[in-house]
């Protein structure tokens, strides 16, 4: 039997396989059932199921988003997460036309761990820049 995962091996997995690599059973086997994610925009999500239809609509707009580890922060209950992600605008998700843009963004998130299980989470990011960017760039396509 393999020794549970550590916070920090969570956290990486959370960014490498489940956004980078797309794998929808990893997120379900790192979160607890009724884990609550507090993203930017005042969006809360319960579950694994809610964050997957987030995660879908996400990659609707930006479907080659590619997020990198810039530093790690953790303890045995939760593990902060520095990150930069690259990203093309090239689908019709967030409410927007495809503007072909590509962008580049920081955040942090930050996991609470219990079990071995994400029970919690909070995204620290400028959604709104984001927004205003991809607005302006597709009103200059439209």
């Amino acid at each position: 039997m393999n020794p549970p995962l550590t916070a920090k091996e969570i956290g990486h997995l959370w960014f490498e396989k489940v956004w980078n690599e797309r794998n929808a059973d990893l997120a379900r086997e790192l979160m607890a059932a009724d884990a609550i994610g507090y993203l930017e925009g005042g969006l809360e999500v319960v579950g694994p199921e809610a964050f997957l239809a987030f995660q879908t609509s996400f990659l609707d707009a930006m479907p080659d988003i590619q997020i990198n580890i810039e530093a790690t922060l953790a303890d045995d209950h939760d593990v902060c997460v520095q990150w930069s992600a690259r990203a093309s605008h090239s689908g019709p998700g967030l409410g927007l036309a495809p503007s072909g843009t590509q962008v580049d963004f920081r955040g942090v998130t930050w996991f609470q761990i219990a079990d071995g299980k994400i029970v919690g989470g909070r995204d620290f990011w400028n959604k709104e820049a984001l927004m205003q960017t991809l607005v302006a760039a597709s009103n200059a396509v439209a």
